[in-house]
């Protein structure tokens, strides 16, 4: 109870939760992202990010992206050959709801990504939310299989189990019927 979970998108926004979690006025988590970062610029200034507000990243039409942690990168660059709006939905816990209300109304369909087991994770807080809110709208949910990943190269990792631009356009693709390019 009480507890929030914080997903970061790199580097910066690392700092920026660590900053927020210090601050918060109860227990909170931020999930450590492994590997390097994507080289995003580090601003000076320590801020507290809004509970449990995510960030639109980038605006399109038709599928709305909702990217948890490192999977944001790789999500921006599927969305720009979909033109699909693309989240970096930042709280696994409290989720953004009021978004996805949001979009719902603007949007066919979600897909989830992230560098997580599916089952229990960030998509399924999405699922759940969804439901209680009474948002009905197609969801796929892409992450981790419930198994054993090989160590390795995390790049080649995460495109071994379809968590790379190419795999998340592939699934979309497998699941719509349409093409993996806009």
């Amino acid at each position: 109870p009480n507890m929030v979970v914080m997903a970061p998108a790199d580097e910066n926004e690392c700092r920026q939760m660590l900053y927020t979690a210090f601050m918060h006025d109860g227990p909170s988590a931020v999930r450590y992202p492994r590997g390097a970062g994507v080289g995003a610029v580090m601003h000076k200034d320590l801020t507290r990010i809004p509970l449990g507000k995510a960030e639109v990243r980038r605006t399109g039409k038709r599928i709305a992206l909702l990217a948890f942690g490192t999977m944001v990168a790789p999500a921006l660059a599927a969305g720009e050959a979909l033109d699909a709006t693309v989240v970096n939905m930042r709280w696994v816990k409290p989720l953004d709801v009021a978004l996805l209300r949001e979009l719902a109304r603007t949007h066919e369909a979600f897909v989830t990504v992230e560098e997580h087991v599916l089952m229990g994770g960030a998509g399924a807080a999405v699922a759940e939310a969804m439901a209680a809110d009474g948002i009905v709208r197609p969801l796929q949910m892409l992450g981790l299989p419930d198994r054993f990943i090989d160590h390795g190269d995390q790049a080649q990792l995460l495109a071994s189990v379809g968590l790379d631009q190419d795999g998340i356009l592939a699934s979309i693709a497998r699941a719509t019927g349409a093409p993996e390019r806009a």
